[in-house]
């Protein structure tokens, strides 16, 4: 699903960028729910990024990746922690392309999103490659979602890659 956010550009900066888990549900430009086997997962275009909330039987997780004032976790190359009884995995890189390749690339990425069943994609008022971009899905019993942040000012690309995991069971 593609929609035009209505909106101010928030994230002006690949580096304004933060990372959190837990973060109670923040305000929703666009939502896309979603069933993957037996998890809801819910896609949430915020203002400054994105949001992925996630309910299953094995537990809850929330992840928020934006602009979020205050905030002292800068965004992380990568975190793999337990969440919750289950392997909690997430990868970031910042990718600086020039305005031709980095065009070329947003309009890729947005064709990738559009019309994909579990994908929500945002462009904001201003710029036709500036987008917040996201893709989930379930894979041998795990969840996971990929998503795009354009900075089209600094030819900045930030992507994302989550997965979480089963559950962990302890060894006796």
């Amino acid at each position: 699903m593609l929609t035009i956010l209505k909106t101010s550009y928030t994230d002006t900066r690949a580096s304004d960028l933060a990372w959190c888990l837990g973060r109670e549900p923040q305000p929703a430009l666009a939502v896309l729910d979603l069933r993957l086997g037996d998890a809801a997962v819910q896609l949430r275009l915020l203002g400054a990024s994105h949001q992925v909330l996630l309910e299953g039987r094995d537990g809850r997780c929330s992840e928020t990746v934006a602009c979020m004032p205050g905030s002292s976790t800068p965004l992380p190359l990568g975190v793999s922690k337990l969440l919750e009884g289950r392997e909690y995995e997430f990868a970031a890189r910042i990718e600086t392309l020039s305005r031709g390749s980095f065009a070329g690339r947003a309009q890729e990425l947005l064709a990738l999103v559009a019309d994909h069943p579990h994908g929500l994609a945002g462009t904001f008022p201003g710029s036709p490659h500036a987008f917040t971009a996201m893709l989930a899905h379930r894979q041998e019993g795990q969840i996971g979602w990929r998503t795009w942040h354009a900075y089209p000012q600094e030819g900045c690309l930030v992507a994302t890659r989550t997965r979480l995991g089963a559950r962990v069971v302890a060894a006796l």
